[in-house]
């Protein structure tokens, strides 16, 4: 390497922590800066619901960061040497690659085909790459991969299923069966790949000996990385939430029950795939809502066969050591309208699971995990707790809680941060700023979702669930949604207002009542 390339990779490296000394910096002089009277105009009773709501929070987020590295550290190894050991003896009888594709661009369309079909040969097994495709297009881009890449020697077979545009569910449940009529070995193994997922060549070589070794595992998931198309700020906000999954899923791992198995690819056991109710719950699932009445499932896949393997018993690990990459397109060139259009979508597909994941109860799913589902609920409003209570106090107290608010903020952002450096090389000074817009904005989503659990849309296909309800029903309902969103908004604030003391219970005693025992009021004086 010559010195000027050196220079140069030194300066790529050392560059983004200057930054990082002066985000530092500037927060310990805009703590310094502020009046000494700031830090004791707020009383304990201002202090102490945000004191109990921010110890249960940063406790939970921590308990998942050390159970993320013990994980990662200690458990996960032994497991990675005992399946390396495994997958070198024992190979799996046969593999299936099922990938989905619709309105796929053709570059993307191509690098994923080639890399799954990379996969297939070194898969070790007869495989099949099953494409579950729309368009006649990606039928014959998909024909020309396989010529360049495939041998005749290689033992790959490649077989279509052609649908209708009608929804990931239903290319999902026809490819399915597609394999189902292969009549696979109970113990091979299905990748289940999303079109715009491109997979490690190693992908079946390293993930086939987990099955053999774990006979309770129903299905496994990895690590994802991302290449995003469009802004900066995109590319951030994407980096931020796989680094913030790696570190939950590698804490749910030590359960052996992960918390969703991604669509973007995850693998499962043949018996599973070709089972006709897993099929039937892919292809049809729904919820019966006490007010909505019944709501069939457009989006979320995964979380149908997510909730049927945890409802059956199976366990479902994860793999942090693969990593697949997915090509993300914004639905929006604006970042507060795509992340909404992304959010409602991925927080709709989670409310609508995780009510019937928790009536499975802790015994049966493990207490951790059957926590873990509903702290999914609760933290929607505990989330907003700490910016609710700032504004109150700002508002009916002191301004000066809006600073030192805001210097909390960026403070401990900062931190949290710098913890995702136990999972990725490096962090982004944007980390902060995006882990309190995901905080507030996507808690805000969550309570708008959860009172419309019925409103659904994908944001490539464009297409919206419709329900069969008359034109008046639907319209109560919206309405009826909205009455309740408001009434418990407002509930959540008044409790929050009292608690701080800005606000008196109705029901709080008088000065006459509280005082009654020690200046009694004769009846003379009551006669008058």
């Amino acid at each position: 390497m010559t010195p000027a390339k050196a220079l140069e990779k030194t300066r790529r490296i050392a560059y983004p922590w200057v930054w990082h000394l002066l985000y530092v910096l500037a927060l310990v002089a805009a703590a310094l800066s502020l009046p000494a009277e700031a830090w004791t105009r707020l009383d304990s009773g201002l202090l102490l619901p945000i004191g109990i709501i921010g110890l249960w929070r940063y406790g939970w987020g921590l308990l998942h960061f050390l159970r993320a590295q013990i994980y990662r550290r200690w458990v996960f190894p032994r497991m990675r040497r005992a399946a390396d050991q495994i997958g070198t003896t024992e190979p799996p009888p046969e593999a299936f690659l099922l990938v989905t594709s619709f309105r796929i661009d053709s570059a993307t369309c191509g690098r994923v085909y080639h890399a799954t079909f990379e996969a297939a040969k070194h898969s070790g097994c007869p495989t099949t790459v099953v494409a579950s495709i729309v368009e006649m297009a990606d039928q014959r881009l998909i024909k020309q991969i396989y010529a360049r890449t495939v041998s005749p020697q290689d033992q790959i077979r490649l077989i279509f299923v052609r649908i209708a545009g009608t929804g990931k569910r239903d290319a999902l449940a026809y490819a399915f069966r597609a394999i189902s009529l292969q009549r696979p070995d109970p113990d091979a193994v299905v990748a289940v790949i999303d079109g715009d997922s491109i997979v490690p060549a190693d992908l079946i070589v390293k993930s086939a000996g987990f099955f053999r070794m774990m006979p309770q595992v129903g299905a496994l998931t990895t690590d994802e990385d991302c290449q995003v198309e469009g802004r900066r700020i995109f590319r951030e906000w994407y980096s931020l939430r796989f680094a913030q999954r790696q570190i939950l899923m590698c804490s749910m791992g030590l359960s052996k029950r992960v918390l969703t198995l991604t669509g973007r690819m995850s693998l499962f056991r043949a018996s599973i795939i070709c089972d006709p109710t897993f099929i039937a719950q892919v292809e049809m699932d729904y919820i019966d809502h006490w007010r909505l009445g019944r709501i069939r499932f457009l989006t979320g896949d995964d979380k149908s066969t997510w909730f049927w393997l945890l409802k059956n018993g199976y366990q479902m690990i994860y793999l942090p050591d693969i990593t697949v990459t997915t090509v993300e397109q914004p639905p929006s060139e604006h970042f507060v309208t795509a992340a909404s259009m992304l959010m409602i979508r991925w927080f709709g597909n989670m409310l609508r699971t995780n009510a019937r994941a928790l009536r499975l109860g802790p015994r049966r799913i493990g207490l951790f995990v059957w926590w873990s589902v509903l702290d999914q609920r609760v933290s929607m409003w505990t989330c907003l707790t700490g910016v609710v209570i700032a504004l109150l106090a700002t508002l009916f107290v002191t301004p000066v809680a809006a600073l030192l608010y805001a210097l909390w903020i960026a403070g401990s952002r900062y931190v949290l941060t710098l913890l995702l450096l136990s999972v990725r090389p490096q962090v982004s000074l944007y980390y902060p700023a995006l882990l309190y817009f995901n905080q507030v904005f996507g808690s805000i989503i969550k309570v708008y979702v959860f009172f419309r659990l019925d409103r659904q849309k994908w944001t490539r296909q464009k297409t919206t669930s419709q329900r069969t309800v008359s034109a008046f029903r639907a319209r109560f309902d919206a309405a009826f949604s909205g009455y309740m969103q408001l009434l418990c908004v407002g509930l959540f604030v008044y409790t929050l207002a009292v608690m701080i003391g800005v606000l008196d219970l109705p029901f709080q005693p008088s000065a006459i009542e509280a005082g009654w025992g020690h200046n009694p009021v004769t009846p003379v004086a009551l006669s008058h």
